[in-house]
């Protein structure tokens, strides 16, 4: 069994932080007594909580687009499309806490539409990006900005979520889900030729 690094004993115990309790409950002290190391020790590796924060959001979404990616593959685009909704819902109810830092919460190093969106700077993004631009060049999806079409998916999806998780809908999780699925069955159909 190989050994963590000092880092990654911090990566650990920071993620596991933030999955019980959200990012407030990473501190670089809870963090530290965790780890087993001074509060001070942790600046060797992060130069800030701010940091070590923004190194757990990327690999959340890193973590989300190689699993996006792994479900790429199917060469009917609008499976591949269909594909890819599912994991993200999956990761909004197992990591609420990281997903709404991902992705709900204002942060100053998040990513803004369009100009890093459109300098291929989202991983998750551009895994769909990629299956709507393939969609689009065979013929299956109609003619249209793909960017604006990728973020129209993922506003849409982003929204259900959001309106579930915020209790706005009296389905249970099986319902929702099947639920989710339809409606953006609805708007692939709306873009499809």
């Amino acid at each position: 069994m190989t050994r963590l690094t000092t880092a990654e004993k911090i990566l650990k115990a920071a993620h596991k932080l933030f999955e019980r309790e959200g990012a407030d409950a990473v501190t670089m002290r809870r963090v530290a007594d965790a780890v087993g190391i001074t509060p001070m020790a942790i600046y060797r590796h992060f130069p800030n909580r701010d940091a070590l924060l923004k190194k757990l959001s990327d690999d959340s979404f890193n973590g989300v687009a190689h699993e996006w990616e792994s479900r790429s593959r199917n060469p009917d685009v609008l499976k591949r499309l269909m594909a890819l909704l599912e994991p993200y819902l999956d990761y909004a109810l197992t990591h609420p806490h990281l997903f709404d830092h991902a992705f709900s919460v204002r942060r100053d190093d998040a990513r803004r539409y369009p100009e890093d969106f459109r300098a291929g700077r989202s991983p998750t993004f551009n895994v769909a990006l990629d299956a709507v631009i393939e969609g689009m060049a065979r013929g299956v999806l109609k003619p249209d900005d793909p960017h604006d079409v990728t973020m129209t998916i993922w506003a849409h999806q982003h929204g259900l979520i959001a309106l579930y998780r915020a209790g706005r809908f009296s389905y249970d999780e099986a319902q929702f889900r099947v639920f989710y699925l339809q409606s953006l069955r609805r708007l692939l159909d709306g873009i499809k030729t």
